[in-house]
């Protein structure tokens, strides 16, 4: 259908079911603030957002990427480290010319290949993060700070290589903060929402940039963070990305008050913007199946930009990920899981590692995912204490054991399965004997390897 330039209009999109069925997206946050690389190691901001005191955070952010705001802190650890290794006198922006050198030893194609391993199904690139520095060579410079960009086509060249692939391409764009437009120190949570650069050269300037990301890359997804300038017509960008990518996706970040403060003491929330096709919690995860699509956005540690200071402690342990990636897919969630690339685009090597464990877990288990939608429940267990998730897909109903089990034989709580019902644990041939008892479900295993989750396909249950 052709959408007309309003919010209205717009609204009738539906979701589709690329989307849904995609169940895993990599994230990539790479920009000038992937040089210095540094952050304090601080905690998951998932629970600094549940605790609601931010009193501190932006002092000692763990977010590499905001490396830039928090250098302003002249009191705080990364002003220290960055005086000790780079010198007073250096500024952020010195950082372009060793990021552009880097760029040159870049491989796409080596970098798509990772994630084509690890099932992703597809890719969303920081375009331009909260310091304003463009990964592409705009049409449209920033007026305040002269070659503010990449001289490599970040952007295309990445794009090729995803697509060379077969995964989908998204693209990532800081519509509301953009510090070369808006200096100003991001002190507390107030400062966050009241420092959307709202100007009608800003407007123009992030509603061109999107427009000619649209037309050159044609982005499965309109990726956007911390809000839009109230002065933009979303319906109008809507539709002009609706009717150039059919089966594109909106996030729900464009939000566009003018004032979203939160008083002090207030947990910081991100509110909606006026249209989306699903929601973006951030380190954040629901107990409940929710009606609406959403993806859980998440570094693999607590920054989302490449910190050389966070070790593999900071880092999710293989089974933690695994683990929480079937409870989001089981409750109509996404994984939008991130890497932090070094400057030269190379992955580092403990990231690495926990996308192939992610990757090898899914070549055998990935039926129970991808392609799957939530069941009338998301959650069981066994009577020996096991946790489980449920999914459904083409009639089958897909039970993973959060673990793997001490016996032979499981018994799971509250599964009733008809008689003329087959079960199998996926990655093995041949049919698990059962029997029904009461309102439970007894399965005999194979003998299992140790691993973060098991998956049985029960035909004759879903629907």
């Amino acid at each position: 259908m052709t959408f007309e330039p309003t919010l209205e209009s717009v609204g009738a999109h539906e979701v589709p079911d690329w989307y849904h069925n995609a169940k895993l997206g990599i994230f990539i946050h790479w920009g000038l603030y992937s040089v210095p690389a540094w952050a304090p190691a601080g905690g998951d901001i998932g629970e600094v957002f549940q605790s609601g005191d931010m009193s501190d955070w932006f002092r000692v952010n763990s977010y590499a990427e905001w490396y830039l705001n928090t250098l302003k802190f002249e009191d705080g650890p990364t002003r220290a480290w960055h005086n000790k290794n780079y010198g007073s006198n250096f500024q952020y922006d010195d950082f372009v010319a060793g990021f552009n050198s880097a760029l040159r030893r870049w491989d796409p194609s080596e970098m798509a290949a990772l994630f084509s391993e690890v099932n992703a199904r597809y890719v969303v690139l920081t375009t331009k993060h909260h310091d304003g520095f463009l990964l592409w060579n705009s049409e449209i410079p920033c007026p305040h700070k002269a070659n503010y960009h990449t001289m490599r086509d970040v952007v295309g060249d990445l794009t090729d290589a995803v697509r060379d692939q077969g995964l989908r391409m998204a693209l990532y764009y800081s519509g509301g903060l953009d510090w070369a437009f808006n200096e100003a120190r991001i002190e507390d949570v107030q400062d966050v929402w009241g420092t959307i650069v709202q100007s009608p050269e800003f407007v123009e300037y992030s509603v061109a940039h999107w427009k000619e990301l649209i037309d050159r890359y044609q982005p499965s997804i309109m990726w956007n963070d911390i809000g839009y300038p109230a002065g933009a017509d979303l319906g109008e960008l809507f539709a002009y990305y609706y009717n150039s990518v059919p089966d594109g996706v909106i996030n729900d970040r464009f939000t566009q008050s003018r004032d979203q403060r939160p008083k002090a003491g207030e947990k910081l929330t991100v509110p909606r913007g006026p249209h989306f096709d699903y929601i973006t919690p951030e380190y954040a995860t629901f107990d409940e199946i929710q009606e609406l699509k959403w993806e859980c956005c998440r570094g693999i540690g607590h920054s989302f930009g490449y910190n050389r200071a966070e070790g593999d402690e900071q880092l999710l342990a293989e089974d933690e990920l695994i683990q929480m990636f079937v409870d989001i897919v089981s409750k109509n969630g996404n994984l939008l899981l991130n890497v932090g690339p070094m400057a030269d685009g190379s992955i580092p090597e403990n990231q690495a590692d926990r996308l192939r464990a992610l990757g090898r877990w899914l070549d055998r288990n990935g039926e129970a995912i991808f392609d799957t939608r939530p069941w009338g429940r998301a959650e069981g267990k066994t009577t020996q204490g096991l946790d489980l998730r449920f999914t459904v897909k083409d009639g089958a109903l897909y039970a993973t054991l959060l673990g793997s089990p001490a016996e032979s034989e499981i018994r799971i709580e509250s599964l009733e399965a008809p008689a003329g019902a087959s079960i199998q644990l996926l990655g093995r041939d041949g049919d698990l004997d059962w029997q029904g008892d009461g309102s439970d479900l007894t399965i005999r295993l194979p003998d299992l390897p140790t691993a973060p989750a098991h998956s049985l396909r029960i035909q004759g249950i879903g629907g």
